[in-house]
């Protein structure tokens, strides 16, 4: 710590966190100030008889900004320099790639070190007005023109290909995990474009956004689809270096992704989606073929499908002008509080996330009454204007700050963004409140249960709620930790359970279902530790609470 007094500067080894700098003052009308930074990796760096000097100088002649504009100077120099060297170690193909990543990570870390408290002020923040979000059936009763299929072979459907299975128990690809009649997300994903292109004889390619993680067990994997009347193609998002909390410089010693390095790389958020597909050359190709928009959404979410009335309303003109970019929200539910919601802020259409919410107002936040709707991340893009932005470089996205602990206890940083983050970017950009039915992820064993149920049934690759189900809502189902792994979970369950009038289900400990069990209403069954319970075949549970030990053992 650097410490002044009228008289004297000394310095002092104890460390501080880099990041505290940026929102750091210095008082200088007083008898004493602090300056507050990491010596860590920051002063054997520098000579310190010029630093010492320079900085003297520095906070003295032109105070506080400017040593933190020394600073911020200073950061960038070291992490540009270690990248440099990072790139050493390799050669060809790969370093290139590798490059163009840096570029992107090194404007998105000088981001970083601009950035001053939260990234918008609440009392700006208005209600988005009433035309810039529409209700859905308002869209439907529009109708459909009959040249759909014009309107189709003007487009894209992207897929964010990039995360693993890890948090389901599972290794490789998430996509590649099997969700219902032995299908894959990818399966379903692939059935569903190929029945609008047979229905409409039409060409709507697939693309896959995969990461570094995904890329080389998605390839195999397609090698299986050859012969479906789906086009598809793949591009990579970005690798960034994950950055020592302290010092601020990557923890990676070389670009391999194995090994001791395998925990210093990262993929930097589906908001890279815009320069990886404008670097990988992909976006210029669709243009030259005649494709005009994309429509992008999480692999995982099965309620997100080609919607054709959504995709009629995007083509057409409105007031004269095209919408280049359209968001899909839906009612948020207690379930949902933490979702990104729409405001009008400056005069834009804007996505407001959790994380740039101050403190003082998360609860209004939370709030069901005040912000009513949430982000699905079903999004519907024009193409060329991702070319104009990219090249005008115009995309801004407000930068997530990951922070994240290494197996090895090493405190790191990821740097992210969001897709929809760049709504405000975009000419013309409204939202359409669309059916939760369009919301459908499989982010647990949980979700995992929902969609292999009789609650949906499965056509074309797409699910739709079974007509028998009286109330257009979902169960909420709550597995506990014993079925968290998709092997476990299967394996205690012989068959999956009727659902149809299932209003809550809530299930702790070793419990393990037989054959053709029925649950309605209200269930919650819980094994204490040290206890089972086996459901027996052919049983049905309405609201029952069903606790302590119940063994069916063979005889």
């Amino acid at each position: 710590m650097l410490q002044s007094s009228p008289h004297e500067w000394r310095v002092s080894t104890q460390p501080r966190n880099f990041t505290a700098l940026r929102d750091d003052t210095v008082d200088l009308t007083g008898n004493y100030s602090k300056v507050l930074f990491s010596t860590a990796s920051f002063l054997a760096a520098l000579n310190m008889a010029i630093y010492v000097e320079g900085l003297r100088k520095g906070v003295l002649n032109g105070g506080m900004s400017q040593f933190q504009e020394m600073m911020r100077q200073q950061l960038e120099s070291s992490i540009h320099s270690e990248m440099e060297k990072l790139l050493d170690t390799t050669t060809g193909a790969e370093r290139e790639s590798c490059k163009k990543d840096f570029e992107g990570f090194r404007s998105l870390f000088h981001r970083f070190l601009q950035v001053k408290g939260p990234s918008v002020e609440w009392i700006k923040i208005q209600r988005p007005p009433d035309d810039s979000i529409q209700p859905y059936d308002k869209i439907v009763a529009r109708g459909l023109p009959e040249g759909v299929a014009d309107s189709l072979n003007k487009l894209v459907v992207v897929k964010l290909n990039g995360g693993l299975g890890t948090s389901m128990g599972c290794k490789g690809p998430k996509s590649l995990i099997s969700v219902r009649n032995e299908n894959t997300f990818l399966d379903l994903t692939v059935q569903q474009i190929e029945h609008l292109n047979k229905t409409y004889n039409t060409d709507v390619p697939l693309v896959l956004m995969n990461s570094f993680n995904t890329d080389e067990d998605t390839k195999k994997i397609l090698q299986k689809y050859t012969h479906h009347r789906v086009k598809i193609h793949t591009f990579n998002q970005s690798r960034y270096p994950r950055i020592n909390k302290e010092s601020l410089l990557p923890v990676s010693t070389s670009l391999s992704t194995t090994g001791q390095n395998a925990e210093g790389w990262y993929p930097p958020g589906h908001g890279d989606i815009y320069a990886s597909f404008y670097n990988s050359g992909l976006l210029e190709q669709l243009i030259g073929e005649g494709k005009e928009y994309i429509f992008v959404s999480n692999i995982d979410n099965l309620g997100a499908t080609v919607d054709l009335h959504i995709l009629n309303h995007l083509v057409g003109r409105h007031n004269g002008k095209r919408c280049e970019f359209v968001m899909e929200v839906t009612d948020k539910t207690r379930a949902d509080v933490k979702g990104g919601t729409l405001i009008e802020y400056e005069g834009k259409l804007r996505l407001l996330e959790i994380a740039q919410v101050p403190k003082a107002h998360v609860d209004e936040f939370k709030s069901v009454s005040k912000f009513k709707i949430f982000n699905t991340n079903n999004l519907w893009i024009s193409l060329a204007a991702i070319k104009r932005l990219q090249e005008q470089k115009a995309m801004d996205m407000e930068i997530i700050v990951n922070n994240k602990t290494l197996d090895g206890g090493q405190n790191v940083i990821q740097l992210e963004t969001a897709v929809g983050a760049a709504i405000k970017c975009f000419d013309n950009a409204m939202g359409i409140n669309v059916p939760r039915s369009r919301f459908l992820p499989v982010k647990t064993t949980s979700d995992l249960l929902l969609v292999m149920s009789n609650l949906y049934s499965l056509e074309a690759g797409s699910l739709t709620m079974s007509p028998r189900r009286e109330f257009p809502t979902t169960p909420h189902v709550k597995l506990g930790s014993s079925f968290t792994k998709v092997q476990e979970y299967l394996t205690r369950f012989e068959s999956i359970p009727d659902m149809l009038e299932l209003d809550h289900l809530t299930v702790s400990g070793d419990v393990t279902f037989g054959k053709n069990v029925s649950l309605k209403g209200t269930v919650i069954i819980i094994a204490n530790h040290g206890d089972r319970i086996d459901i027996p075949a052919g049983s049905m549970l309405e609201n029952k609470i069903v606790s302590g030990n119940l063994r069916i053992l063979d005889h």
